[in-house]
């Protein structure tokens, strides 16, 4: 009788036990579920699904990090809209300052030619409907065999206000045994010619009207 109590004592120890490692199994979250096949060795983890794009409450899309912005594209101006606002200059080419009288005729023949060719007007000295005053300021710099023409241009409106500034210098050799302006070529001064209705053309073109 005694050995029966005993062996019906051990039983239930047993169950217990039994009953109570199953519940602390269950409750352990890093446990392998029973069944469960661990990875293989060398097969890769699955790889997260990466997240929507955030909206804001304005509806915008929030940009991703990584994920360059769309640069804006700069509006450009046709040949058709530039010839029309050309078109509409009358300009007034004034005295050249500093520049003596044999430098100054090719410089101020080639700017009416290269005007012309833009499709620029030009106006007379005394004709009132310029829209534009071209007012030239030279002088030179001689330094050993070249010449160093420096120029600035001012724009004016009618009404005596500056609009636009224009400012360079043309460098070439000097006339054989010259100094000054005596030294410098004709050629020379047309380039600046060139020079000055380019960036008078390219200034006029990105300018809403042309004025």
């Amino acid at each position: 009788m005694r050995r029966s109590c005993l062996t019906t004592a051990s039983l239930l120890a047993a169950l217990i036990l039994s009953a109570c490692n199953s519940a602390n199994d269950t409750l352990q979250p890093g446990k392998a579920a029973p069944g469960a096949q661990p990875p293989a060795q060398g097969q890769a983890a699955a790889t997260p699904t990466s997240p929507a794009p955030a909206t804001s409450a304005t509806g915008i899309t929030a940009p991703q990090p990584g994920v360059p912005a769309t640069a804006g594209t700069t509006p450009t101006v046709s040949p058709a809209q530039t010839a029309a606002v050309l078109g509409k200059m009358r300009l007034q080419i004034a005295p050249i300052v500093g520049a003596s009288v044999e430098a100054a005729t090719p410089l101020t023949q080639r700017l009416a030619a290269r005007a012309k060719e833009s499709g620029i007007t030009l106006a007379g000295s005394a004709n009132q409907t310029a829209t534009h005053v071209l007012k030239g300021y030279f002088s030179t710099i001689t330094e050993g065999k070249d010449t160093t023409v420096i120029y600035v241009w001012d724009v004016y409106d009618p009404a005596g206000n500056r609009l636009h500034r224009i400012n360079g210098q043309q460098k070439a050799p000097s006339a054989k045994g010259a100094e000054g302006w005596a030294a410098v070529q004709p050629a020379t001064m047309q380039a600046i010619a060139d020079q000055t209705i380019a960036q008078l053309t390219n200034w006029l073109a990105g300018r809403p009207g042309g004025s």
